[in-house]
């Protein structure tokens, strides 16, 4: 894999990828800025997309349409939903979806599929990488919706329903465009809180240490794999 996408909801998630890459070109597309550096013989193509799914889905397919990267990764923070996992953990997603959604309207129309696959080599290189940084991680089920969580009652109702190990905003919108284009995927999210009740007051304290973590992560899978 020679032309990695990499994309973040806020640029604070992107903050330590793009200091560490250095200076970038910059190329403008859609409304979207694409930072791209050439590392070891790999063109990196990192975007910002702003929050929720709609913004994930916009950026994605801007990416895939002008760059043709070999895989996307998403990076940034989430909401723990596994009472396993705790703040400052790495959940490397097996399968992304909807929380906030009916899954008949993608399951029997098209695309006819709700549940998107995370691609197998990217996500047991991610684990390999975690393991040798002595970083907990986990493998699961990432869900997405419109909406913030922190809520110990919405928590609960997500978690019986749905049996994941993190939350967010963006992540099945970016699985789902994947799919369609046939675009390997993985999804690498660091556990800013609990998306309970406490749950903003977490992230404000978290979301640095939690996003430089990840980053971390992030970079050395687009090195390596």
């Amino acid at each position: 894999m020679n032309t990695i996408g990499i994309i973040g909801a806020m640029p604070s998630e992107l903050a330590d990828i793009r200091r560490t890459l250095g200076d970038a070109e910059i190329v403008k597309k859609s409304g979207f800025d694409f930072y791209i550096n050439q590392v070891n013989g790999k063109k990196i193509i990192n975007a910002c997309c702003g929050i929720a799914k709609v913004n994930s889905a916009l950026c994605t397919q801007v990416l895939i349409d002008n760059f043709a990267p070999d895989c996307i990764i998403n990076t940034g923070i989430a909401g723990g939903m596994n009472d396993d996992v705790q703040v400052c953990d790495i959940v490397i997603s097996t399968e992304v979806l909807a929380h906030d959604l009916d899954q008949h309207f993608l399951v029997d129309y098209p695309p006819y599929c709700g549940i998107f696959r995370a691609d197998e080599r990217l996500i047991a290189k991610t684990e390999e990488i975690c393991q040798k940084c002595g970083i907990k991680s986990f493998r699961g089920r990432i869900v997405s919706g419109e909406a913030f969580i922190s809520s110990n009652e919405v928590k609960k109702a997500i978690q019986n329903e749905f049996n994941p190990y993190a939350v967010d905003m963006e992540t099945s919108a970016i699985g789902h465009c994947c799919y369609l284009n046939n675009v390997p995927f993985v999804s690498v999210r660091c556990i800013s809180d609990n998306a309970d009740d406490d749950g903003a007051m977490s992230f404000d304290e978290f979301e640095k240490i939690s996003a430089k973590r990840v980053a971390e992560i992030v970079l050395r899978v687009a090195d390596e794999i």
